[in-house]
C-alpha cells in the first residue's frame, strides 16, 4: 500500500513539474476616444512559468498580418509590464490612441523550452486569447452658452451628439472639483446647471461631464472682473524690523499682472519696483501677490499702500494702512507701571511719615494736661492743710 501511495505522489510531482500553460485572467475587449488610453491585463499558470508576448493583429483571414508588441513600440507610445512569480501576468499600456490603433490584441503564452527556436518546430503550440481595441472618434458636446461673460446669473446647458455609447449619468465640475447637487444617474444625453446668483466666487471653468466609457466632458467658462482685497487692512511694524503685506484675488479668470504703490502726500501713487535697494521684495502667482518691506523706518515706510491686479476683464485694488512704530515702544507699557508703582509707594510712605508724629504729639498733650489737673489740686489742698496746721497724712487720698 506504501509503495502505491509512493507512486502517486511522484506522478503528482511529475505532472505539476510539466503542468501545460493554462489562461486564469484574459484581456477584455475595449472602446477608446482618440487621444486616449487603453489597458490590456493576462494571467497565466503553468510549470514551468509560461513566457507572456503581446500580439497586433490586423486584417482579416486570410490576409492576417501579425506584429509583436514590445516595450516602447509605437513611437514609444507602448509600455509591457510582466511578472513572473507564482504565476504569469502581463499588461500591456497604450497612450495617446488613435484610430489606427483599432485592431485585435493577442495574449499569447507558452512554457515549452524550444518555443523561441526558429530551427525546430515546438511541442506544444502557443495559447492564446485576444481582445479587442476599438478607437472611437470623441463623441461631439454643444455647449450653451459656450462662455458666460459678467453677467450675474445663468444656465449652462450640455447636449451629447454622435454617439452610439449607452449615457449611464452626469455631472458638473467647478474647477476641476465635482459640484455634488448636480449629480445625476438619469441616461440622458442633456443635462443643465442653473446658476442663481454669480458672485466673483463662482467664476470659473465649469465643465459637464457624461458618463460613457470613456467618459468624455466639455467646458464652459464663466468670466467675472477681479475682485483683489487685503488679507489685513492695517498692519503694524517695528523700527528696523521687517513686515509682509498680502492681497489676495477672486475671480475668473485670475489677474495676470500684480503691481503696489504707494500713497503720497498729495495723493498721488508711486509705484514699488521689485528689488529696490533690497528693501522690497514681491512675490506674486495668479490669486496673491505680497510685499516684503525691510528695516522699517518711521519717516519713510509708514504710510497707505495700494496692491493692483490686472486680469483680461479689468483691473482691481485695495489699500492697506502701514504704521510703524520706535523700538521703544513695547517697553513704554512696562515703564509706565513701573513710574506708577514708585508713585504709590511714596504717597503710602509719606502718609505714614506724616500719620506718626501726629498721634504721638497728640498723646503727650492729654498726659500733659491730666497730670497739670492733679498737681494743680494737689498743691490747693496742701496749702489749705499746711494754713491749718494739720499734719499731712501720706494715705490721705487728696495727697
Amino acid at each position: 500500500m506504501g509503495r502505491v501511495w509512493g507512486l502517486i505522489a511522484l506522478l503528482m510531482c511529475f505532472y505539476r513539474a510539466n503542468a501545460a500553460a493554462g489562461f486564469i485572467k484574459c484581456p477584455l475587449s475595449l472602446t477608446k476616444i482618440v487621444s486616449g488610453w487603453a489597458e490590456l491585463h493576462c494571467e497565466v499558470v503553468g510549470s514551468p512559468l509560461p513566457e507572456v508576448q503581446w500580439w497586433f493583429i490586423e486584417g482579416h483571414e486570410p490576409n492576417e498580418t501579425f506584429t509583436q508588441l514590445f516595450d516602447g513600440a509605437r513611437d514609444d507610445r507602448v509600455r509591457v509590464n510582466a511578472t513572473y512569480l507564482a504565476h504569469s501576468t502581463s499588461t500591456i499600456h497604450l497612450t495617446d490612441l488613435g484610430l489606427h490603433d483599432t485592431g485585435t490584441y493577442e495574449c499569447r503564452a507558452s512554457n515549452d523550452p524550444d518555443r523561441n527556436e526558429l530551427k525546430k518546430t515546438p511541442k506544444i503550440k502557443w495559447i492564446r486569447s485576444q481582445a479587442n481595441v476599438i478607437v472611437i472618434e470623441r463623441p461631439n458636446i454643444i455647449a450653451e452658452p459656450f462662455e458666460v461673460f459678467n453677467q450675474t446669473s445663468a444656465v449652462l446647458r450640455c447636449n451629447l451628439t454622435e454617439t452610439t455609447l449607452p449615457v449611464q449619468g452626469s455631472h458638473w465640475l467647478l474647477n476641476g472639483k465635482v459640484i455634488e447637487s448636480s449629480k445625476s444617474t438619469e441616461p440622458s444625453p442633456f443635462t443643465s446647471l442653473s446658476l442663481d446668483k454669480i458672485t466673483t466666487h463662482s467664476g470659473g471653468k465649469y465643465e459637464c461631464v457624461f458618463l460613457i466609457d470613456p467618459p468624455v466632458q466639455q467646458a464652459v467658462e464663466v468670466k467675472t472682473p477681479p475682485h483683489v482685497g487685503a488679507y489685513k487692512h492695517s498692519e503694524n511694524g517695528d523700527e528696523n524690523d521687517k513686515v509682509l503685506l498680502t492681497c489676495v484675488s477672486h475671480g475668473y479668470p485670475l489677474p495676470s499682472d500684480w503691481s503696489w504703490s504707494k500713497t503720497q502726500a498729495d495723493g498721488s501713487l508711486a509705484p514699488i519696483v521689485n528689488n529696490t535697494a533690497e528693501k522690497y521684495e514681491i512675490k506674486s502667482t495668479p490669486n496673491k501677490t505680497t510685499l516684503a518691506i525691510t528695516d522699517l523706518s518711521i519717516e519713510l515706510d509708514k504710510g497707505e499702500y495700494v496692491c493692483i491686479g490686472v486680469s483680461d476683464l479689468g483691473a482691481s485694488s485695495d489699500r492697506i494702512q502701514l504704521r510703524v512704530r520706535s523700538r521703544l515702544a513695547a517697553v513704554w507699557p512696562f515703564l509706565g507701571i513701573v513710574v506708577e508703582v514708585i508713585i504709590l509707594v511714596t504717597i503710602i510712605f509719606i502718609y505714614e511719615k506724616r500719620r506718626k508724629p501726629d498721634e504721638i504729639q497728640d498723646g503727650r498733650a492729654i498726659l500733659t494736661q491730666t497730670t497739670r489737673k492733679r498737681m494743680s489740686g494737689k498743691g490747693i489742698l496742701t496749702r489749705k492743710k499746711m494754713r491749718a496746721g494739720a499734719h499731712l497724712d501720706e494715705n490721705d487720698p487728696g495727697f
